[in-house]
Order: structure tokens, then sequence, then C-alpha cells
């Protein structure tokens, strides 16, 4: 495994920036390693939830995890208000960096991912292939 670093900048979308990242090194299989960052909105979708909740206010990013491919990706986060309450669940389109999202990705060279539809859960979930 190697690791590449990166920095996201005021208002970028993290989902889009680091799918964008994804694609620009088309990266096969890789997770995020670690994340420290701060946002003004962050669009996450629940656990057991159909729809997405939006948070408009000025969190700390305390936790981002991820899996990341060309071949879809998955990332759940969890944030902190000014008073430390705690919120997380799966990553959309919209979470708006305040300050900054400092994050260390690391590839697995001899791995790919891969999102395929599994019949138990109903979604689309991990293929590990070699």
């Amino acid at each position: 495994m190697h690791a590449i670093a990166l920095r996201l900048c005021p208002q970028q979308d993290l989902q889009i920036e680091l799918e964008a990242f994804v694609h620009k090194h088309q990266i096969e299989a890789a997770c995020i390693l670690t994340c420290v960052g701060s946002l003004t909105t962050a669009v996450l979708r629940l656990a057991h939830q159909d729809t997405a909740t939006t948070y408009d206010g000025y969190f700390e990013i305390v936790s981002l995890t991820g899996m990341m491919s060309v071949h879809g990706s998955h990332y759940h986060m969890a944030i902190a208000d000014s008073t430390g309450y705690t919120v997380g669940g799966h990553v959309l389109k919209g979470c708006r960096i305040y300050t900054t999202a400092e994050l260390v990705v690391g590839i697995l060279p001899d791995v790919s991912f891969h999102r395929e539809p599994d019949l138990v859960t109903g979604y689309k979930e991990l293929v590990i292939k070699t």
C-alpha cells in the first residue's frame, strides 16, 4: 500500500471532490486513512432512512471513513457541532468545506473494489477482486 495526501479548500463539496480525486488518479481500490477538517453544511443519509438530512452551521469532521474506487465509492462521516453534539451517516453531495479537509488516502495496488447488487440487502455492496 502507498498513501496520497490531499487538502480540500473552503466551499468545495466533499463528496464531489473525493470522486474527482478517485477518477483523476484512476483508483481501483483505496480507503480513507484519516481526515480532519470542518464543514458549514453536512448532507447525510442517517441509518435506516431513505432521504437525506441537511445540517447547516459549523461542524468539525471527527471521523471520515470510506472505500474508494472508480467502480463506486462509499463514505461515512461523523460531525460534531460547537456543543459537542455528534451525528453521523452516509456522505452525500452537498457537504461544504468550511476551512479545510485534510486527508490521507491509502491506495491498495493489487485489489479492485466494485459495487454490485446484493440479493440479501437490496443494495450495491462491495465486491473485492484480485
